[in-house]
């Protein structure tokens, strides 16, 4: 007993307190409510002060609360070598979804030839992967809120391996057009890593690391048309097919190693789990765990629509809608033109090109070329200084300017693409418009989870994540099906669109930089940890065992 106390003596005693915030009364101070005096134990406290949105020093994470959060957890044991491992692991489901989406410009106009497809079926077969992954998006998410993000990923993963392996050998237009959605249907569900993999990230790491992740996309994307040059020349569109399936088994093996979400465990009831799965982090990062009991949420119903429409939700909602729909268009609707832009070497060649019918034939059945390869390998290299570009800002702007400037950026460089250029100045704008538009969906990653509480997040970036299949299934008859009738109309479209997108930006009610994800949504938002301590007394929390 006396050995414990003269370690409990050894404990420094730290008020926290915000910068510019008004220190406790005297009343307060003189009446002992928030302290408890100990024999032997020095009582003054230590004043320190954090900036505001600073997160708390880790030795300082949990000095003296019998209590404590996953949130706590989480900062207290730091980024280290679990949250690598999981960086891995979630960067191999975005590189093979990277892949499947890639392959659709690559596909299209190999079928177009060899099965002497009409454009509006050519179209239809990139839109029916993307009625899949629409349909699809919101039960995944719910799926993922009812029964764990662990359990509606690796569902998802399985099923998309299946189908994919599966539709390389679709004999005919039908089948493939069948197969290919259902491969959509289960890539709805591949977002729901992010919600998993930003539940565990320490708050000052969650923004940088949700941008690194991207940087798998970018791989997937390069590494698709790396392997396309290679295969399709020798091998044919079926093993193109077969070998892009790789990292999702890789993906489905290894995802067994995935500990369920320790928020949600808390959130469901599940306080041993919970417990057991942040030990099991503090173990492989070598960092001790927090002192005292985790404190079990109030149990709440999950994954619930009417939830991102109250009060507090609901103008963010239908603006990330918006600002969803918007990047997956001009996203994929880029990816489409290129192609397209690359095959009739500039914009004014589309324009005069539809006025003669010999060539337009022409235009209509033509494979891609080793020159045209290349400039898809170029245009696609762009994801990676995109990521960095993002990297560099979202901290500095905050989440909502970022997004609004990667969407004037892309507006503007498809407003200069009316102008005549040559094919290196082409190439040179469609690099600058895709580096942005994926900065812009990289920070809209980032953005979403952060925004919504533990009982809805994964609800939350499904729904947004089912926008922008619906801006990713409207696109092709676009940047497919209204270029040959008017190219500068279909580039006014997309700039316009971007240009919208941008204001909603600017329109988002909460701005997440510098915060704690939200526990629950009881709270007013922004209540929970931004740093301990937030409540302005001293005392981080009561040590009464309830959230509220």
């Amino acid at each position: 007993m006396e050995e414990d106390l003269f370690q409990l003596r050894q404990l420094p005693v730290v008020k926290f307190r915000r910068t510019g915030e008004s220190a406790r009364s005297e009343d307060d101070t003189a009446s002992g409510e928030h302290e408890i005096q100990i024999e032997g134990v020095r009582a003054g406290l230590e004043a320190v002060e954090l900036d505001d949105g600073a997160a708390v020093p880790k030795e300082f994470a949990n000095p003296t609360d019998d209590t404590f959060m996953v949130e706590d957890a989480v900062e207290a044991i730091g980024f280290g070598k679990f949250q690598w491992k999981l960086s891995v692991l979630t960067g191999l489901a975005w590189m093979a979804d990277a892949m499947e989406m890639m392959i659709l410009s690559i596909l299209a106009p190999q079928l177009h030839c060899e099965w002497r497809l009409p454009s509006w079926q050519v179209a239809l077969l990139t839109s029916v992967v993307f009625v899949g992954m629409m349909s699809s998006s919101t039960l995944w998410g719910n799926i993922s809120d009812q029964y764990g993000r662990k359990t509606g990923l690796k569902i998802s993963v399985l099923w998309t391996l299946y189908y994919g392996i599966l539709s390389a050998f679709a004999p005919v237009y039908s089948w493939i057009l069948v197969l290919r959605g259902l491969v959509g249907f289960g890539i709805g569900g591949v977002p729901q890593s992010v919600t998993l993999y930003a539940e565990f990230l320490p708050m000052k790491a969650r923004a940088k690391c949700i941008l690194l992740i991207e940087v798998f996309w970018a791989i997937g994307t390069v590494f698709e048309v790396v392997l396309a040059v290679f295969v399709m020349p020798s091998l044919g569109w079926r093993w193109l097919l077969i070998l892009s399936a790789v990292p999702l088994l890789l993906f489905a093996v290894l995802c067994f190693w995935l500990p369920e979400s320790a928020r949600y465990d808390v959130l469901s009831g599940n306080q041993e789990k919970a417990i057991a799965t942040l030990k099991r982090i503090a173990t492989e990062n070598g960092a001790p765990m927090p002192l005292g009991k985790l404190i079990i949420s109030r149990q709440e119903d999950r994954g619930k629509m009417r939830d991102l429409f109250t009060p507090h939700f609901r103008w963010t909602t239908l603006l990330l809608w918006f600002i969803w729909f918007s990047n997956a268009f001009s996203y994929y609707g880029l990816v489409l033109l290129t192609t397209e832009l690359f095959q009739a070497g500039d914009v004014c060649s589309i324009s005069s090109r539809k006025k003669a019918v010999e060539a337009k034939c022409s235009l209509a059945c033509e494979y891609l070329s080793e020159e045209d390869y290349m400039d898809l390998l170029w245009t696609t290299l762009s994801e990676f200084p995109g990521v960095l570009v993002t990297l560099w800002i979202i901290d500095r702007l905050g989440r909502k300017k970022t997004m609004a400037l990667c969407f004037v950026v892309f507006s503007f460089c498809s407003l200069l693409l009316f102008i005549c250029v040559g094919r290196n100045m082409l190439t040179l704008l469609l690099f600058i418009a895709r580096a942005f538009i994926s900065g812009g969906f990289q920070a809209a990653y980032v953005y979403t989870p952060e925004v919504y509480p533990t009982a809805t997040r994964a609800l939350g970036l499904g729904t947004c994540s089912g926008m922008a299949r619906v801006g990713a299934l409207i696109t092709p008859f676009i940047a497919q099906v209204m270029l040959e009738s008017s190219v500068y109309l279909t580039l006014a479209v997309y700039s316009g669109c971007c240009l919208l997108a941008a204001l909603a930006s600017c329109f988002l009610p909460i701005e997440t930089k510098g915060r704690g994800l939200q526990e629950s949504s009881h709270r007013e938002w922004g209540q929970e940890m931004v740093g301990r301590g937030a409540h302005g007394t001293g005392v981080a929390r009561s040590n009464s065992g309830s959230q509220e």
